[in-house]
């Protein structure tokens, strides 16, 4: 992992960015407490006491080169140097620079929130929508997902009590504009908390293909009510489409699904109708000219993300790294996004498990190994405790290695 990180260059960019310096000469470098931070966090830390561990750990501060490591306090004192016009400035420069070490034709890009529980008095986290944690208070962050990297591009903490469609614009501009900058978006993609006149309106404005899964209000209940000549695509699956104005808007091609509950008894979707209680009912809105199967097979592949976000829970901590201070826990929540991405690159380029292996996986078979430093020839020297059969597989990751360099090329399919 160390020299994939040094074939990528972000140690290089980090030197370029505007962090935040240290207040004494004893102070340590701002990259080597981001890089000891991911470090943590690929090792098994899911909360900043965590991060203590690897001060005991001489081989792997051997590896990175560091005489030491920074303490919980240390990291505290870091993102607390955060503020707002900080993380405005860093991270989209930081997320603009890492795609483009990266080579993809065109971008499918996917909007969601999450909610993170919070069991203290942090700043923003307040009572709102909790579907786990009922009434408990809690932070409701936006983020951007690349499709075909299975990165994230963006990512916003909010205040728990933030309405779903509450900055979803900016949000979405600064994305396209600067953490993406330069990038071709052939898609964009995004669930029901996004669909307002505002979101479709500025996506059209900026002439972007989008699929936007349709809240259930009552004006359009009514316009699927008593709708005819369904077509059949499978067995307990109906398409059909209209054309619908929302709040006065434009109109636009709405698509809709309609699933028999006897058939197929997972279905997803609503259930609007008393008195048709065996279908349940979903429904798209989308300015492209594709038949209906295709848009929404297009956008079912959407549901990946959410994978995304649940590895991001459990195995990179993202709901446990929190302090006192919102923009602070901001700034360490948007580091564990570039920790995920790193990781995601790692994972396509050195092992070639790009939809398979989670974190929790590769810590098991990849990084959990015995190993120790020795002296040879005035040379420090990594010895790795591996058993015969499993000597070429890990030959073979470091010949990955060595042969990736930017840019990182993603196959167009």
């Amino acid at each position: 992992m160390k020299r994939f990180i040094d074939q990528v260059g972000i140690r290089e960019k980090l030197d370029e960015m505007n962090l935040p310096q240290p207040g004494s000469n004893r102070g340590y470098d701002p990259k080597h407490v981001i890089e000891s931070f991911w470090l943590s966090i690929w090792t098994g830390a899911s909360r900043f006491i965590h991060c203590d561990w690897l001060r005991h750990d001489t081989v792997l501060q051997s590896i990175f080169g560091w005489d030491n490591m920074p303490s919980q306090s240390t990291y505290s004192r870091f993102f607390g140097k955060f503020s707002q016009g900080m993380n405005t400035e860093v991270f989209p420069e930081l997320q603009n620079w890492f795609f483009s070490q990266l080579s993809v034709s065109s971008l499918t890009v996917d909007f969601d929130s999450t909610v993170l529980t919070r069991y203290g008095q942090q700043e923003g986290s307040a009572k709102g929508y909790n579907p786990n944690k009922r009434g408990r208070n809690s932070h409701h962050p936006l983020m951007a997902f690349v499709s075909q990297t299975r990165m994230v591009a963006n990512t916003w903490l909010r205040p728990g009590n933030t309405a779903d469609s509450t900055s979803c614009k900016e949000f979405m501009e600064e994305t396209f504009k600067q953490a993406l900058k330069g990038q071709k978006i052939g898609l964009v993609r995004a669930d029901s908390g996004f669909y307002n006149e505002t979101i479709m309106s500025y996506l059209e404005q900026e002439q972007l293909n989008f699929i936007l899964a349709v809240r259930m209000y009552p004006n359009v209940k009514n316009e699927i009510w008593g709708m005819k000549d369904w077509v059949s695509i499978a067995k307990g699956i109906e398409l059909n489409e209209m054309t619908f104005s929302h709040e006065n808007g434009k109109p636009r091609r709405y698509i809709l699904v309609r699933k028999q509950v006897d058939v197929r008894p997972k279905a997803s979707g609503k259930l609007l109708f008393e008195d048709e209680p065996g279908y349940r009912y979903s429904c798209y809105v989308t300015n492209m000219d594709l038949p209906l199967d295709q848009i929404w097979n297009m956008y079912n592949s959407r549901a990946d993300c959410e994978n995304r976000i649940k590895e991001l829970k459990q195995d990179f901590g993202l709901e446990n790294f929190c302090l006192k201070d919102f923009w602070a826990t901001e700034a360490s929540f948007r580091f564990i996004m570039v920790a995920y991405n790193l990781m995601s690159l790692f994972r396509h380029f050195a092992l070639n498990h790009h939809k398979k292996a989670t974190l929790s996986t590769l810590k098991s078979y990849c990084f959990a190994l015995g190993a120790w430093t020795s002296k040879h020839a005035n040379k420090q020297v990594l010895k790795i405790s591996l058993t015969a059969k499993k000597r070429p597989w890990m030959d073979g990751i470091f010949s990955n290695i060595k042969n990736a360099s930017p840019p990182f090329n993603y196959p167009s399919a």
